[in-house]
């Protein structure tokens, strides 16, 4: 499989990053397309993305009225384009310009039927936890402390280290592979979208990589900033989603009865973190 990147990216209140991020992907080796999908900024985000479609005609923006979700927009940019492969960039993910195309390699180098990751770090150097994810186990969780660790550690003795699931800060894939999945689930408005579309993608044959020879900085949570009880809230709503499709129907009605209150007497600790987080 050949052929350029489409690079779909969705801002929200994402002034702070959003040039940069967009600087560097124009600048970015085999990148063909550009899709940016703002999702209701007020913030002066979206005359950032207007000044840099004008300067770059491979860059097209959409923007929506309001806050349809994160998926949403994802498959709204990637089927305004029509490259043969998709790449994942937030907006505040700054790339080198190299790291896309050496992520492409790896994809072709495994056959093209795979969703590759990179490395995130912050701008300290510090490594994202959730670059390399297995897939949760929602009742092991109920009583074990370990089973509530998702992010598996880096191997060194390796470029292309395979995980059941990447973040979705950065991935890479064929568009036939997003078409034939049928892209993000729109059911999900934010977080655990990336797990669901990974687990997809696995069952459907594909390979979920991390390269770890690509690193990327990721500056992280620039969008969520400004309303943190709302994020939580619907990462909240997007594990109890995941819950339901992949693990509900082998559990008893008693267990999914007590994964629903675990989930859901995290919610006001996890809310009181991210406000005192983003202050």
């Amino acid at each position: 499989m050949t052929g350029g990147i489409c690079v779909v990216v969705v801002s929200h209140e994402s002034l702070s990053t959003i040039e940069d991020c967009l600087a560097r992907l124009r600048a970015a080796d085999g990148v063909e397309q550009i899709r940016v999908v703002d999702n209701g900024s007020g913030d002066g985000t979206l005359d950032v993305i207007q000044r840099a479609a004008l300067a770059d005609p491979r860059l097209h923006f959409i923007g929506n009225p309001d806050n349809p979700g994160f998926s949403v927009a994802c498959n709204q940019g990637a089927r305004d384009g029509d490259a043969p492969w998709l790449a994942f960039v937030n907006p505040d993910c700054l790339v080198e310009p190299d790291a896309l195309a050496r992520l492409l390699a790896h994809a072709q180098s495994l056959g093209g039927e795979v969703v590759v990751g990179a490395e995130l770090v912050d701008e300290a150097g510090v490594a994202d936890p959730a670059v390399r994810r297995r897939d949760p186990d929602f009742a092991a969780m109920l009583s074990s402390r370990a089973a509530r660790e998702l992010s598996l550690p880096v191997d060194d003795g390796v470029a292309l280290q395979p995980v059941d699931a990447i973040s979705g800060a950065v991935m890479l894939l064929p568009r036939a592979l997003y078409e034939r999945i049928g892209g993000f689930d729109e059911g999900y408005r934010l977080h655990a979208e990336d797990l669901d579309l990974c687990r997809r993608a696995r069952a459907a044959g594909a390979l979920i990589v991390v390269a770890n020879d690509v690193r990327i900085v990721h500056l992280r949570g620039v969008s969520s900033r400004s309303r943190p009880v709302f994020v939580e809230w619907h990462k909240h709503k997007g594990l109890w989603r995941y819950f339901r499709k992949f693990e509900a129907p082998r559990r008893s009605m008693s267990m999914r009865f007590a994964v629903w209150c675990a989930i859901w007497a995290r919610f006001p600790f996890a809310a009181l973190r991210a406000i005192q987080d983003s202050t």
